[in-house]
């Protein structure tokens, strides 16, 4: 038996937006990742399963290893495709708006959001959603948003309603937002919601293998030089970082998603509580990704720091400045925070 994530009054409120309704256009946040392309493709498949018109519109692009999931190659990308993204929101009768709280995380794309007459369904994992959505399933205990689409269509409907394809894209953007179960992934439903995916047919293996073992060679010789040459540790704060310039990103054709993971790799190291990619997309703004173990909450550096926010092991934000005002920046948050890094 799950434990109710999504209150009575939220699935009634959800049953009759959906039931009473035709189109739908379902948004995730700008440089999308495994939670908010799996959430979206899952929702969109279930509400045409429905009988509804239903479109998933991106702010920009996604990892290419992502363009194996079911109905990928139907995501209609903003920065492509304006007219029609647009044409499609101002269409809608309702949006869905996974994995973001607050429409400024859809970049440009939230202008056309913010004009639209479509009533706002939130489904979101993230804490302090902001306000204007006609119903806000708002729950930070959740692992992924992902897991909050499976809830919806539980609850709405029933598990019969689930098939494979929204099975693979569930259980891919709830394996994705927590590095492969290693955090925010220790409660009980989690794993009863990965069962029943399996039943339905999830081959979680090959998922795995499709994800993370699908990169392009590109993705491999930086890997190599981030190791070998970027990665900075700061042992006595038991922080490490991580900084690539939009130069060194041109010298090995990096691909979208190809820098996905790198975070991640410095907490192999023994003691270490924080790890730091700093990545400059577009000379004078940097990328800022976290990730933390254990009780350091690197959301609140985020946003202490990097404009961000997040999850409490993983988070991120952006810098406006140069790598070497970012590099600062960071350095000031290690000192600031010592105390709890160090503990």
């Amino acid at each position: 038996m799950l434990e109710r994530l999504i209150t009575e009054a939220q699935v009634s409120a959800l049953k009759n937006i959906i039931e009473s309704n035709r189109k739908f256009v379902v948004l995730a946040h700008k440089n999308p990742d495994g939670d908010a392309v799996g959430s979206s493709l899952a929702c969109m498949l279930y509400l045409r399963s429905l009988g509804k018109v239903a479109d998933v519109v991106l702010p920009n692009n996604f990892p290419d290893f992502l363009r194996w999931l079911p109905s990928a190659g139907e995501i209609v990308i903003y920065e492509n495709h304006k007219e029609k993204a647009v044409e499609l929101i101002k269409a809608a009768d309702v949006i869905f708006c996974l994995d973001f709280n607050a429409l400024s995380r859809l970049g440009e794309l939230g202008d056309a959001v913010a004009a639209s007459s479509a009533q706002r369904v939130l489904l979101d994992h993230h804490l302090y959603p902001e306000e204007g959505f006609s119903v806000a399933v708002s729950s930070p205990t959740a692992c992924a948003t992902s897991e909050l689409v499976f809830r919806m269509i539980y609850r709405v409907s029933t598990l019969d309603a689930l098939d494979l394809a929204m099975a693979k894209a569930m259980y891919t953007g709830m394996m994705t937002d927590t590095g492969s179960f290693a955090y925010a992934s220790n409660r009980k439903d989690i794993y009863l919601i990965v069962a029943e995916l399996i039943a339905k047919g999830v081959d979680k293996d090959v998922i795995y293998r499709k994800v993370f073992y699908n990169y392009s060679e590109s993705r491999l010789k930086l890997m190599g030089y981030v190791l070998y040459e970027k990665l900075q540790f700061f042992p006595h704060k038991n922080a490490s970082l991580i900084t690539l310039t939009y130069d060194e990103l041109k010298r090995f054709n990096v691909m979208k998603g190809d820098t996905e993971g790198l975070v991640n790799l410095p907490l192999q190291k023994k003691g270490l509580r924080l790890s730091c990619f700093l990545r400059e997309e577009q000379p004078g703004k940097i990328n800022v990704s976290l990730r933390s173990v254990g009780d350091f909450p690197c959301n609140t550096l985020a946003a202490d720091f990097f404009n961000g926010g997040g999850h409490k092991n993983a988070s991120g934000g952006e810098v406006h400045d140069s790598m070497e005002a970012a590099v600062q920046r960071f350095k000031k948050a290690v000192e600031a925070y010592e105390a709890l890094l160090t503990k």
